[in-house]
């Protein structure tokens, strides 16, 4: 038996309302194109769930199956698995087409109906594996593929006012699950209690500002003890001990932008040595906000930075870079890597990035002060300085919980 290969659901339904304005969306089409026009590229095939994401609006659950964007001069269509029904259509700023799972190759039959005669086709190096990279040759032979990643990556680095405004008001709803963080926080209480209160908290105030929004991948980790050391250790069901070192990370999630809240807290009481290293990372934390101006080189601040923790004898329990671009990205996809603050990024700070300081220190568990410090705040870069969206308190004078 024959069955279709491409499936249409466009009118299956009405479309959701967009994140973004049309204006935005035609503004970051226009700008990949004009890319695309100046290396004489044909035809875009995006694959990553941050671009995809970026340039149309729709997230999609991978699953095991492939999906896309095609961009050509005068069209912009995701492709999406049959699974799915109508929502990709619904979510695309653009067109949708659907393939069916009735033959292994329907995917590139899709992308083939796109593309057209391209001759050369723009994909991202740092996304497509070896065994894509080999169909998509074996399906278009006489075809050059070439790089689009970096040039998608650096155009998503400077946001648009619409995007800081979305970034802002997500900033401030992880204030607000920082807040319950600090309301569920007891001893005896598990770091699992602690983050489903933060969790849910953070999810309906989502639902109250964006009410058509699709409400997925929020979350928080609450770690504490030894389970600090590291920033991106999960929730376990360990409950929490008095003097126990605490670390809450809360993460809202919409249409695919994440930012972040990070702060230290104790239970209770701090030791002289807890509060001794806890104070000077706070230190470093201002310093480093203060460093986030237009021109800055992020490598001349990371380094400047690790002056001052080496002048305490602490460089050497610093964990991770100093801060990163903030966007289309979470744990599971995409990031900016072009705009980090380590030494070995050499990207000057423009207005219009947004970008987090976020100082850690991993004390070891045998020393005084055993724990993982880290304190967290977004800022975007401005013509005269910056801007803070995060403003949650930090420090021994807010965050000795009892």
């Amino acid at each position: 038996m024959q069955r279709d290969r491409i499936q249409d659901y466009s009118g299956n339904g009405v479309k959701a309302k967009q994140t973004f304005s049309e204006t935005e969306m035609q503004n970051r089409q226009t700008r990949i194109r004009q890319h695309m026009s100046r290396s004489n590229i044909d035809a875009a095939l995006l694959t990553s769930l941050h671009n995809v994401n970026y340039y149309s609006d729709f997230l999609f659950c991978e699953f095991g199956r492939r999906y896309g964007m095609v961009i050509t001069a005068d069209s912009a269509t995701t492709i999406s698995a049959g699974i799915d029904g109508g929502q990709p259509w619904r979510r695309t700023f653009g067109n949708n087409i659907t393939y069916t799972d009735w033959n292994r190759d329907n995917y590139f039959h899709a992308v083939a109906g796109l593309v057209g005669n391209a001759k050369r086709i723009g994909i991202e190096f740092d996304h497509v594996n070896i065994d894509l990279l080999n169909l998509l040759k074996r399906e278009f032979p006489t075809v050059e593929f070439v790089d689009i990643a970096n040039a998608a990556m650096n155009l998503r680095m400077l946001k648009s006012q619409e995007e800081i405004d979305h970034i802002a008001t997500m900033a401030a709803i992880a204030d607000i699950g920082g807040a319950a963080c600090v309301e569920a926080i007891s001893v005896g209480v598990s770091e699992a209690e602690v983050a489903l209160h933060s969790t849910s908290t953070m999810i309906r105030e989502i639902a109250k500002t964006w009410p058509e929004a699709e409400l997925l991948d929020t979350w928080t980790w609450l770690q504490s003890g030894i389970n600090t050391d590291g920033a991106h250790n999960p929730v376990t069901s360990r409950e929490i001990s008095k003097g126990d070192i605490l670390s809450l990370n809360c993460f809202p999630m919409v249409a695919g932008y994440y930012v972040a809240l990070e702060r230290t807290l104790f239970a209770e009481q701090a030791s002289d040595e807890h509060l001794r290293l806890w104070e000077f990372n706070c230190k470093v934390h201002d310093l480093g906000k203060k460093l986030l101006i237009p021109g800055a080189r992020c490598s001349d601040i990371a380094r400047e930075l690790n002056e001052f923790y080496a002048s305490e004898d602490l460089l050497q329990y610093r964990s991770f870079g100093y801060g990163h671009s903030f966007g289309v990205l979470c744990h599971y996809y995409g990031r900016e890597a072009g705009l980090e603050l380590r030494e070995d990024c050499e990207t000057v700070l423009q207005p219009g990035m947004v970008v987090s300081m976020e100082p850690m220190i991993t004390i070891p568990e045998h020393l005084p002060g055993a724990g993982g410090y880290r304190e967290h705040d977004i800022l975007e870069i401005t013509d005269d300085g910056n801007r803070n969206m995060t403003g949650f308190p930090y420090g021994p004078e807010h965050l000795i919980v009892s």
